[in-house]
Formats: C-alpha cells, structure tokens, sequence
C-alpha cells in the first residue's frame, strides 16, 4: 500500500486537474465567469493537494488514499439510497380555465369599452390592480426602467411578426383526406416540427382542461365560450439561446423571447397547415392567440413537468423553452405524460427562481393543494406588474434555474444523476450553488 498509494494519488490530482480544468473550459465557453474562476481553482488547488500529499512520507498517502475511497463508497451508497422518494405528483385541473381572467387578456381591456364594463361588473376584485398596473409605463415602453430602443424596437418586430401569423392558424381541411397509420402520422408530424426547429415533439389527447373555457383574447369574439372539438394535441418546444437569457430581465432576453415565439408560431401553423392540407381539421396554438393552456399540453405530452415557477421543466433545457401547440382531429397515439418525481423534488429543495424574484411572486414555500392536485403558485398580477416597470418580460427565474444550463455533455451528466437520485440532486444543487451562485447576477452590456 505505501507504494501504490502515491501513484493512486497521483492519478487521482490527474483526474481531478483534467475534469475541472475542462469544465472551466467549457464555462469559459459559456460566458460563466465565476464558474470559469472556481473551476480553475478546483483543478489547481485540488491537484496541488493530491501531488503533494502523494509526496509526504507513509502512512499519510495510504491514509488520505482510504479516506478518498470511503467518500466515493459512501456517496454511491447515498446515491442508492431512498432520499428524496415518494414525491406527489401535481395531479390535473378538475376546472376549465377562462381566459378573461388571464393576466394578459386583462391588459388588453380599453377603459369605456364594453368588454372593460363587462369584465370589471363580473370581477370587480381585479379593477384596482389592473388600474395600477395600467399606470406604469408597460411592456416595451421607452419610459420603463430597462428600456433600450434597438432592443425594445427589435421585439415589436418579432411580435408584429407573431400578430401577423394569427390570422394563419386556422381554416378548411383539404379533400380527400390522407389516410396513414396513426404511428406514421405522429412519425411523420414530429419529424416535420423537428426539421423547422422544434427541439421536443409530444401527442397528448386533447383534455377539457387543457381548453380555455371563454376567449379572453385572439381570434373570435370576446367572452364567447371556446369550442374546440379536436381529439389530439401536439405539443413541441423551441429553444432560447442561453446567452441571451443570461440577461434577464435585461433587454436581450426580450428579444430572445420574442424572437422563439416568432420561431414557434412559424412551426404551429406550418404544421397545422401542413394536417388540413391532407384533409385533416387542424389549429394552431400561438402566442396572444391560444385556445389551449400550453404548458398543460406539454407537460402530458411528455416534453417536461411544472415547476415551481410554474414553467414547463425539459429534460435537456430546463424552464428555456418557447412553447407551440397544434389541435387536430388525425388520428395519433399518445406520448407517456412528462409527470416527473425527480424535477418536482429538485424544485422543493433548489428555490433559486423564487430567492431571485425580484417582487416575490414565486412561492418560497411547500406545494399546496389546489384543484384536486398538489402546485406551486406564482402570483401572476405581481410578475405582470414588474414587467410593465422594466419594459421587459423579466425571465429571471429562468435565468438562474439550474436545468437551464447549455444543452452539453458536462451539464448533461448532472442532469442524468439528478434524475435518479435524490442525494445527487442536493450535492448538485449545492455546486450549482458553488459554480454559480445561490443568486447569479444578470450579465450586463
């Protein structure tokens, strides 16, 4: 032992030197300038110590060799271990959801209109609130807190570009209809949405609580009941670069924002077109003209579970996904729902999102009961009302979320082990914490 002792020690400065100076690399890459730093030093300090205890006289490299191997035993042991088991799922809505009553439905209201009286007789207990919220500056306001008028010019362009598309979403199917195998159909669909940019594909059937009950805002007539009789969804998401979210609630993250809902409105009514053209009823979901809730769709289409921001959780991405989804009545097969014990116990455990809220409108707290079911739930007036101070669409909980890192192999394997284990999820979140810190700051121009 007193002789295989320092060369195992050396082989572990090696190890430790090679892995942590690549993921300093890698953060280099990224633009992480504290991970970048930290893993340096962990290279470096980590590998001095190994070399030098690898040096020192016996017993100690024997002694320090076996203390190596009890952390490492242990921690798989850990790894084994049922920490973090027998999380409640979310469970469903037992409600329809009307869509007047949606944040950004409510802010479209004219005072004097008729939908405004309308609204306000139904609700007084939202009238004060919308009526501060529309004394603040607003969305892409040149006098908001954060304005930027290159920025701020370049997301009007995006979203004129998504109103633009709202008139596409629907229409006649085509005659004769196409007829495949329902397994070929969603083959050929996903390939189809992967090919335009959507990075995950899912099929759900379409459930009475994934349809808003009344239209709050889009096509059709204000308070009309919704009525959408299509059997399938599809649902698929759209990536937002990482750098740009890195922003946030800074300027460029708007953009990015605004630019994916471009990117996603783009794949939903060339999919929906895509179905009708084959003589299929079909309608596309986009952004300020949903009769869906997306992130319900998603999630039990298997793209991701709801987090504590109450954002749709992907594998691979994290909260940094742009949402589209697809209605339609040819025939499909489901996905396996996106119900997901591992990312609802990182969530209880991780409160990053809700530490950085700059207004608090993400709970700190437990899941409550609500709907027949087990949530967090943001305060969305308060969120919206940040927003029309700053100009921007914040995004800082998905900003510091620690799903949210790069699409990559160092990141991927984090991902991999805190989906199967509690105890590495509460090492990892605790790295996280040390790479990145518990409250990263925005990046700045």
């Amino acid at each position: 032992m007193e002789i295989v002792a320092p060369t195992l020690l050396i082989a572990i400065a090696a190890a430790v030197f090679s892995s942590f100076g690549a993921f300093a690399v890698i953060s280099l890459r990224e633009g992480e300038r504290r991970a970048t730093v930290v893993a340096a030093l962990v290279a470096v300090c980590g590998a001095a110590f190994f070399g030098l205890v690898a040096a020192l006289p016996a017993p100690i490299p024997g002694v320090i060799v076996g203390t190596v191997g009890a952390v490492v035993v242990i921690g798989i042991l850990l790894c084994l271990a049922p920490i973090g088991q027998g999380v409640t799922l979310g469970g469903r809505p037992s409600r329809r959801v009307d869509e007047r009553d949606v944040m950004f439905a409510r802010a479209r209201l004219a005072p004097g209109s008729a939908e405004f009286e309308t609204y306000y007789t139904m609700h007084p207990e939202h009238h004060a609130g919308d009526d501060r919220t529309r004394a603040l500056p607003g969305l892409l306001s040149p006098d908001s807190e954060m304005a930027d008028p290159v920025a701020f010019a370049a997301a009007d362009a995006s979203f004129d570009l998504t109103e633009a598309l709202r008139l596409e979403v629907d229409g006649e199917p085509a005659s004769p209809q196409v007829e495949l195998a329902p397994e070929i159909w969603v083959d050929r669909l996903k390939d189809l949405a992967r090919s335009n940019g959507a990075v995950g594909v899912g099929v759900t059937r379409l459930q009475p609580y994934h349809v808003y009950s009344h239209i709050g805002r889009g096509a059709g007539t204000w308070g009309d009941a919704v009525s959408l009789n299509h059997q399938w969804a599809i649902a698929f998401t759209v990536e937002m670069d990482h750098a740009a979210v890195a922003y946030a609630p800074g300027a460029p993250a708007i953009v990015e924002s605004a630019h994916q809902y471009v990117e996603s409105a783009k794949i939903a009514v060339q999919l929906a077109s895509t179905i009708r053209r084959c003589g299929w009823k079909a309608r596309a979901h986009i952004d300020g003209n949903y009769r869906v809730i997306a992130p319900l769709v998603a999630r039990d289409a298997g793209l991701g579970e709801i987090g504590r921001m109450g954002l749709l959780m992907t594998p691979g991405l994290g909260p940094r996904v742009r949402l589209g989804v697809v209605t339609t009545d040819v025939p499909l097969v489901a996905d396996p729902p996106g119900d997901d014990p591992a990312v609802l116990d990182f969530c209880a455990i991780c409160r990053k999102c809700a530490d950085a809220c700059p207004v608090g409108a993400i709970p700190g707290g437990d899941r409550q009961p609500i709907d027949e079911g087990v949530r967090w739930a943001i305060d969305p007036d308060t969120c919206f009302r940040y927003w029309n101070v700053i100009g921007t669409d914040c995004g800082r909980c998905m900003s510091v979320c620690p799903y949210s890192h790069p699409d990559n192999a160092a990141h991927n394997a984090v991902r991999w082990a805190i989906a199967r284990s509690g105890a590495a999820r509460r090492v990892m979140l605790w790295m996280d914490d040390l790479f990145y810190g518990r409250n990263p700051k925005p990046r700045v121009r």
